[in-house]
């Protein structure tokens, strides 16, 4: 199981705090983000796989781990109303997950849905 987590400079306090809710849920699944988010998760005290920041490549590269089907969700904590130089790449790695039936939560809520619903999977 691998998650890519992804959140803009606005929402990485949401993502931490989320993180921190779910630490025992997420401590043995393999994890992957983005540069800048990765510090942030490490921070958490879980163990991250850190690409590229996301305007430099990083959101390139997990679309890309999403088209070769090596993640099973991406939660990308998105801000919205921010302006972000690189949302040509935001909006082809929601494309990446639609083409290829990843699922991607955007906000804390549709996040949490994600876990719950994959953890109890596990535990039946």
């Amino acid at each position: 199981m691998k998650i890519a987590i992804i959140a803009h400079d606005g929402k990485k306090p949401e993502m931490v705090s989320f993180l921190n809710k779910n630490k025992d849920k997420l401590k043995e699944i393999s994890l992957v983000a983005t540069g800048t988010t990765g510090k942030y998760v490490e921070n958490t005290g879980l163990n991250v796989e850190k690409l590229l920041s996301g305007p430099i490549g990083g959101d390139a590269q997990i679309a890309a781990l999403s088209a070769e089907k090596k993640l099973e969700m991406v939660l990308f904590f998105r801000d919205p109303l921010g302006k972000h130089p690189h949302e040509p790449d935001v909006q082809m790695l929601m494309r990446i997950c639609d083409v290829h039936n990843i699922p991607i939560a955007t906000n804390p809520a549709t996040a949490q849905l994600l876990i719950d619903a994959f953890w109890s999977k596990q535990m039946e």
